[in-house]
């Protein structure tokens, strides 16, 4: 889990960060989301067999084209962090029927966490696996 002297604040601040991402997704609109990213942020994966890669700017046009995503269900299934530096890794379910594995890399910038860097996986099967399914049941949980 990181640093064992990591204040659970630190932890807190993160998910608050990887929220904004997610709240934007939802709402289908990028400036929901644009707190959680760095303004010189990039995105790298590949969307239906294509590269997406480049500045960040690119998550949010398709967010505003790709519209609401309300059913979206998404969990944090691992974060680390180092001082300055974190990763998270968040499982997402349902992106207009797609499952996605998103890894995030974070910076603390002037006192804020900032996602410097967001690489995903489009998973080649629609809906919940067995294994994403225990995992997003427990964020539902609590």
């Amino acid at each position: 889990m990181g640093n064992v002297a990591t204040k659970l604040s630190e932890y807190d601040a993160i998910a608050k960060t990887v929220q904004y991402y997610i709240d934007g997704a939802k709402s289908g609109r990028g400036a929901d989301m644009k707190a959680a990213f760095h303004k010189d942020a990039t995105i790298f994966g590949y969307y239906e067999g294509e590269l997406f890669a480049g500045p960040i700017q690119g998550l949010f046009d398709f967010v505003d084209q790709d519209g609401p995503q309300a059913g979206i269900q998404a969990r944090i299934a691992c974060t680390d962090i180092t001082d300055t530096i974190a990763t998270v890794r968040l499982e997402v379910d349902n992106w207009g029927g797609h499952r996605f594995t998103d890894l995030f890399t974070l910076l603390k910038v002037d006192g804020e966490w900032k996602i410097m860097n967001k690489v995903f996986h489009q998973h080649q099967h629609v809906g919940a696996t067995p294994e994403t399914s225990e995992v997003l049941a427990k964020g539902a949980r609590k």
